[in-house]
């Protein structure tokens, strides 16, 4: 046990173990179809560093026969959550759920608890992320973060790189063409049938990738939907899952749930993958709160992305020309990433590019490493930056490669990370969310 680390017993205590152990854990069969699909496993090519080898530490953590604070604690850490062994699992075993559960059990070293709560506050509290997002805003818009990222070392010039891709490449476009956005008490009535929506706003979305909320609105008025305005929802909880923070995550999913619940709205909208994922995620956030769980099954049947909802209706319609709207045709190439929480946490693989695909005098072609992780994984390539960068190399080179016009993903976190990547190599091809596409080709 490292000399630094001290076994909070009573922060281990307030973590549930019916998870952990028994059926969910006993499930995997250690056939190994989920190590080659791994990416630390790819890289390091150790058995604790791959989803079989961690799930064995968490049967042994659970048992008692493994130190949370040694090992366990070193693989854990390295794991970035992208959850491709989900889809490779032939026994259904729920690695993220399972990931973020375990992680709340390694003992926290005071100062690095300290950095990283100050940093999740700096990004998801609205009194801090006012601040927070306006300075970067400043930095952005004035050519700061773009200008001394390219050649500042280290965490800091990363950081400034992650923000100068938040850019909008498109810029700020025309006004909403939405009606004005009713409130939660405009319900359903016989004289208005209109499927209505409620969009996740977030907050790392809401503080740097407004042009994006923008665009998903155009795009969801122009298929016919109508907004309903929830001002009381807060951040979806799931970097503090993530980072193993369980009971924080619950505070803002259970806010969440309660605001969403009001609205009755037919569909809850998320134009970041991770945040859909997380709110798909709840009922497994309360698997031991049964009430809870049993709201939020109901809540996580309603959310949808972006990307599903324009799919839905371009197939319902017959395909672009049934869309009413301007048509601008955007000539070039397009390589589709995927984020690994919309194609292994929600299972949303086809939809994106189906959408892409529509759009007329564009070349769309999936990355040949598109199902696998960029290395962005929320703060992860902060924390491992070195690791994180050997997950993105290869990506890297398929877009140089490629020669795109444009790379579309749909994880604000992605578009950093890989915006910041292109950056640092002197690649100045634009990364954009798909929606941005959609909503210019029909502006």
């Amino acid at each position: 046990m490292p000399g630094n680390a001290v076994l909070d017993v009573n922060l281990v205590e307030r973590v549930p173990q019916s998870i952990i152990t028994d059926e969910f854990l006993s499930a995997c069969v250690h056939c190994g179809f989920c190590v080659p699909v791994c990416p630390t496993w790819d890289i390091l090519r150790e058995e604790n560093d791959s989803p079989r080898g961690r799930l064995y530490l968490m049967r042994a953590e659970a048992d008692g026969r493994v130190n949370p604070a040694g090992a366990f604690s070193v693989h854990l850490g390295r794991c970035l959550g992208c959850r491709a062994c989900e889809s490779v699992c032939p026994a259904g075993v729920p690695y993220g759920h399972l990931l973020e559960r375990a992680r709340a059990r390694i003992p926290p070293r005071p100062a690095a608890r300290r950095r990283e709560r100050w940093l999740l506050s700096a990004l998801t509290n609205p009194g801090a992320g006012r601040v927070t997002y306006a300075a970067a805003r400043f930095l952005r818009s004035f050519g700061l973060a773009s200008a001394l990222g390219r050649f500042l070392p280290g965490k800091a010039g990363q950081l400034l790189r992650l923000l100068a891709a938040t850019r909008p490449v498109f810029g700020h476009t025309a006004a909403s063409t939405s009606a004005p956005t009713p409130s939660a008490d405009d319900r359903h009535s016989e004289e208005n049938d209109e499927t209505t929506y409620v969009l996740l706003t977030g907050c790392v979305m809401d503080g740097l990738f407004a042009h994006v909320h923008d665009a998903t609105r155009r795009t969801l008025a122009a298929t016919g939907y109508r907004e309903i305005e929830a001002p009381e929802q807060t951040c979806c909880g799931a970097l503090h899952a993530h980072a193993g923070l369980l009971e924080e995550a619950r505070e803002q999913a259970r806010r969440n749930i309660e605001v969403f619940e009001r609205t009755d709205c037919d569909w809850i909208v998320t134009d970041s993958a991770g945040c859909g994922a997380g709110l798909k995620d709840y009922p497994a956030w309360f698997a031991d709160e049964t009430e809870w769980r049993e709201r939020a099954e109901a809540l996580s049947k309603r959310v949808r992305d972006v990307t599903e909802i324009l799919a839905a209706e371009l197939r319902r319609s017959g395909g672009p020309d049934g869309v009413p709207g301007g048509r601008t045709v955007l000539e070039g190439r397009v390589g589709y990433d995927a984020p690994c929480h919309l194609h292994h946490g929600q299972g949303v693989t086809e939809e994106p590019l189906y959408v892409l695909r529509a759009l007329p005098g564009l070349e769309v072609e999936a990355l040949p490493s598109s199902d696998r992780c960029c290395g962005g994984a929320g703060m992860y390539n902060l924390e491992h930056p070195d690791l994180a960068a050997r997950v993105r190399a290869p990506k890297l080179a398929e877009v140089q490669r490629g020669a795109f016009d444009w790379i579309a993903t749909g994880n604000p976190g992605c578009i950093m990370y890989l915006g910041a990547g292109l950056m640092r190599s002197g690649d100045r091809t634009p990364v954009v969310h798909p929606v941005e596409l959609v909503d210019r080709a029909w502006s």
